[in-house]
């Protein structure tokens, strides 16, 4: 076995493996950026090293500089987790040439499936199942174009050297095809440097799973069972789990096998994954392998009790497979979700910021967390907005999914937005506790998984309330020189008159004013017509329990002097901010008269010019942050009068890019 790991990677991979090495004695060696100093992983390396600026491409994607670090620290391997250079085969061929071994596969199995065009072909070649469509070498705009007509429509766009997402398009006519082609080559290009396309046949209503594989230097593949990520938002997997609630017996196994004679026709060494298009009726369609290990990885090690980054390291060092494909044996069912700064109600905008607060679950038998971050951590724009990655065990499947519910109500994230009381409703959607969802579903019905901007309902602002009131009166006791004094009580009283006192909550930007008299947990609430009396409210353990009108309940309920939490009967979470009550100014906007940027980014392609007469919603701007494109648009119709943006620039946050005349 190795004695030192050089990690190229950062942020909560990077945790993850170095936390395998420890346990196993292996000293740990991390790399960081400019933006990453104080990071995480920094912190729980045994040693780390600076390699450039705070850009992928000034420090995370330069192989050279890693590997340089890599002899001056004496590094015997290097893990590259998963993105930045995880799939590059020109890295792992340098590390085999400068004598040390890259934890991954041969640089040819890379080569192999590196390109989609090259694995189809691969893959034809093998008997594996494809779907039909496109994957030449011509790459011309003509050709492309022919070819789409023979494949029909609805078809996708995949970039040929693309992951993640990124450089896809479903084109649905062939009008909409050029427009759609030229957006998929600008990502890829960005994202992979490589404009090179495949046309695929569309499955309507697909499925998405993938299996886990695994191969060793002696010859030995084996696969440990499917991993089923149909939710999914604009190809970004959302929910993960194992076993899959679609397939039967015989469906696992026939998958099963073909993945594993995908693997071993690239003579696969190490953890990898093959992704299957399965279709409503069971048929299924070889569509990638991802060469490395995948982010998801957790929910196989929960149901099967493996480590799969140590099967990595003893792979890469020589040794065979632990296991043949007989002594796989799965128990329970696993589920992953991720923990985002990004906004669901912008569109997802990813966020970046602070970590004022950072509560998650405590770890156990049945819940884990794998981050990369903790609270006072900030979430820089450069890289992935991911927090932690949240996986739940249990029995079987419902009981998993209560699981999840239960660690994601324990969950606070204050700072940039996150996307917990989206993976909430999207816990106790029908549509995914039936399992009935495919890769597209999210995309259609997306409102069914938002909160909106709707008001809410009276008793769940009346709980905010009367928990605000708590939380008030215990911090002003608690602080008080004489606790028994009449004067600390934070009641309103008044000589001659009952206390009456105004909390005032802002939801959405919305203004709520609660008039409440009343203290120690008895009070009369009223909101505009609506009113109640509460009785008897006590405040602990994260939840409000009271009478409300004689009617006792039991809130789940957070709160500090800035904010209160409350989750409804159904789940559904409601952030409430403390607004002062008896100062409001509304919040300003534009007026419909400019587009800012909404966060740091490289503005991309400029599609209007000033004097240009625009439409409501028309397309004037792309902008790429974060690792995606950003659509900005025009908010009215109307007359520009100026840009301030041109193709290449780097804008910051609330950078004014057009003007509108008035």
């Amino acid at each position: 076995m190795f004695e030192r790991v050089l990690i190229a990677n950062r942020g909560e991979i990077a945790c993850r493996v170095i936390r395998t090495c420890r346990r196993l004695g292996i000293h740990t060696i991390a790399v960081y950026s400019e933006a990453d100093a104080n990071a995480q992983h920094v912190r729980l390396a045994d040693e780390a090293w600076p390699i450039g600026g705070p850009r992928p491409t000034e420090s995370y994607l330069r192989g050279d500089v890693i590997l340089d670090v890599a002899r001056r620290s004496g590094a015997q391997a290097i893990h590259p987790g998963y993105g930045f250079l995880s799939e590059n085969t020109a890295f792992a061929r340098a590390c085999s040439e400068a004598g040390i071994v890259f934890i991954g596969p041969r640089p040819e199995s890379i080569d192999a499936m590196g390109s989609k065009a090259a694995a189809k072909a691969l893959m034809e070649k093998h008997d594996v199942p494809l779907v039909p469509g496109y994957h030449g070498e011509d790459q011309s705009a003509d050709v492309l174009a022919e070819q789409a007509r023979r494949t029909g429509f609805p078809l996708m766009i995949k970039a040929a050297a693309g992951g993640g997402g990124k450089g896809m398009r479903i084109v649905r006519s062939e009008a909409e095809f050029a427009d759609a082609l030229a957006s998929a080559q600008r990502e890829a290009a960005s994202s992979f440097g490589d404009t090179r396309v495949i046309l695929e046949r569309y499955v309507d209503h697909p499925r998405h799973i993938e299996f886990q594989v695994f191969g060793d230097t002696q010859g030995n593949v084996i696969h440990l069972n499917e991993r089923e990520c149909s939710a999914q938002r604009r190809y970004q997997k959302v929910l993960e789990e194992t076993p899959s609630p679609f397939l039967d017996q015989a469906r696992r196994t026939a998958m099963g096998a073909a993945a594993v004679a995908a693997a071993k026709a690239v003579n696969y060494v190490g953890a990898g994954t093959v992704e299957f298009i399965v279709g409503q009726d069971g048929e299924f369609f070889f569509m990638e392998m991802n060469t490395r290990l995948q982010v998801e990885h957790p929910v196989t090690e929960e149901t099967l009790g493996l480590d799969l980054v140590e099967g990595q390291l003893r792979v890469a060092a020589g040794q065979p497979l632990p296991l043949a494909q007989e002594q796989v044996k799965a128990h329970g069912h696993a589920i992953e979700v991720r923990l985002y700064a990004e906004d669901p109600d912008q569109n997802f905008l990813p966020g970046s910021g602070k970590l004022i607060k950072l509560r998650l679950p405590a770890p156990s038998r049945h819940v884990r967390l794998d981050g990369g971050v903790i609270e006072g951590d900030t979430v820089t724009i450069f890289y992935d907005p991911m927090i932690a990655k949240l996986i739940v065990w249990d029995a079987d499947r419902p009981q998993a999914l209560q699981r999840l519910r239960d660690a994601l109500m324990a969950s606070e994230i204050v700072g940039p937005k996150s996307n917990i009381a989206f993976l909430e409703r999207l816990s106790r959607h029908p549509v995914v506790v039936e399992a009935r969802t495919d890769t597209g579903y999210l995309d259609r019905h997306l409102d069914e998984f938002l909160a909106g901007d709707a008001a809410p309902e009276a008793h769940v602002l009346f709980a905010a309330a009367a928990t605000a009131l708590m939380h008030d009166e215990n911090h002003v006791a608690a602080n008080a020189a004489d606790p028994h004094s009449p004067w600390a009580r934070a009641d309103a009283w008044r000589v001659g008159h009952a206390g009456k006192r105004i909390v005032a909550l802002s939801l959405h930007g919305q203004r709520h004013e609660v008039e409440a008299y009343g203290h120690d947990g008895n009070y009369q609430l009223r909101h505009g017509d609506a009113a109640t009396e509460v009785r008897g409210a006590r405040l602990g353990d994260d939840a409000l329990s009271a009478r409300f009108d004689g009617e006792a309940r039991r809130t789940p309920v957070r709160t500090d002097a800035a904010r209160v939490t409350v989750h409804d009967a159904h789940g559904n979470r409601h952030t409430f901010e403390r607004a002062a009550a008896f100062a409001w100014a509304s919040k300003e906007t534009a007026g419909g008269n400019q587009i800012v940027a909404p966060m740091p980014g490289r503005i991309v392609l400029v599609k209007a010019s000033a004097g240009d007469t625009v439409e409501e919603g028309q397309e004037l701007l792309v902008m790429e942050a974060m690792k995606m494109e950003l659509a900005l648009k025009a908010p009215r119709a109307g007359t520009l009068a100026s840009v301030h943006a041109a193709q290449g620039d780097f804008v910051e946050a609330d950078t004014v890019l057009l003007r509108f005349a008035d």
